[in-house]
């Protein structure tokens, strides 16, 4: 299979002590959480900077107008006093930015971007259209504002651009045993389904693919590996890696009902398929994955992802 061509619009690395642009794309946070991520960014070395509507309450559950919180997301990637921007938190309302989004701004202020969950979108977004890599990582007050929220090697790492790995000790493990190199690509699955038929739909096919989710039944995400397979979404895949899947589970369900259900879902797929890897939606230590960079995965008695090109430029 061909290596990835796309040029790929690298930031600069981020380096301790530099700022980061805190932002809420989707929706509001609790202030003790907010205060106690901003501590733990700081307690690191970075100087974290709060956009003018990120503590916006509402209306509904987001933070803020549409209008505000793309405004901040601009404004923080066009600031020259920051070197990385940060999601406050997931939940939901930034598929509401994505057809306003200013490309052009973006695309001459590369920042690394750290967020998953519902920024999924944007983040491929400016992935398949800027060639921005994508940081799958930790968000302020998502993961930061918790002891233990963070998985600190990889954060650093993929910050500074270097070659990292993660396998066994972060939760990874195998279901179908292989070896598989490709550009890492992925995000939250539930968000992934609902963007395709759109002018968003996310670029899967021949990539090593990580897919993950929170609070779905073994039954929903079988539907959704489905709906991606009837969409071509599955096309070529080079392997695949599933996250924790953070209590995607049936009360009263047979053990290993997930991995079943996924091995069923994605039966005559014939590459290697691993799971558990704490990223994204996780019950601690979250992982930092740079999306759009090359990658290689290890399936069997050993096994570990394997980050082999940085994200960023010295």
């Amino acid at each position: 299979m061909e290596e990835q061509t796309t040029l790929l619009r690298k930031p600069s690395a981020a380096q301790s002590g530099a700022g980061i642009g805190v932002v809420a794309p989707a929706s509001f946070a609790q202030s003790d959480r907010v205060e106690g991520g901003l501590a733990a960014l700081r307690a690191l070395g970075y100087a974290p900077v709060l956009g003018a509507n990120t503590l916006t309450r509402g209306p509904l559950y987001f933070a803020g107008s549409a209008e505000q919180r793309l405004a901040d997301l601009h404004a923080a990637f066009a600031d020259p006093n920051t070197a990385a921007v940060m999601c406050l938190r997931g939940g939901y309302g930034s598929n509401y930015l994505l057809p306003a989004l200013n490309l052009k701004l973006i695309g001459k202020h590369p920042k690394p971007l750290f967020a998953y969950s519902d920024l999924t979108g944007i983040q491929l977004r400016l992935l398949d259209v800027l060639g921005l890599p994508a940081f799958h990582g930790p968000m302020l007050a998502a993961d930061f504002y918790r002891e233990g929220g963070v998985h600190s090697d990889s954060f650093r790492a993929a910050l500074a651009g270097a070659p990292y790995r993660v396998g066994a000790a972060e939760g990874l493990r195998a279901l179908m045993p292989g070896t598989a190199r490709g550009v890492l690509y992925g995000g939250c699955l539930s968000i992934l389904v609902a963007l395709l038929g759109t002018e968003w739909e996310p670029q899967t096919e021949d990539k090593l693919l990580f897919l993950e989710d929170t609070n779905a039944k073994p039954y929903q995400v079988d539907r959704m590996l489905w709906q991606l397979r009837q969409a071509g979404k599955l096309d070529g895949v080079r392997g695949i890696v599933f996250g924790e899947m953070l209590d995607c589970a049936s009360p009263g369900a047979a053990p290993g009902l997930l991995e079943n259900a996924i091995l069923s879902a994605l039966d005559g797929i014939d590459v290697p398929i691993a799971f558990g890897l704490r990223c994204g939606h996780v019950s601690r230590e979250n992982v930092t994955l740079t999306f759009g960079v090359q990658a290689e995965l290890l399936a069997g008695e050993e096994v570990h992802l394997s980050v082999l090109e940085a994200a960023v430029k010295p």
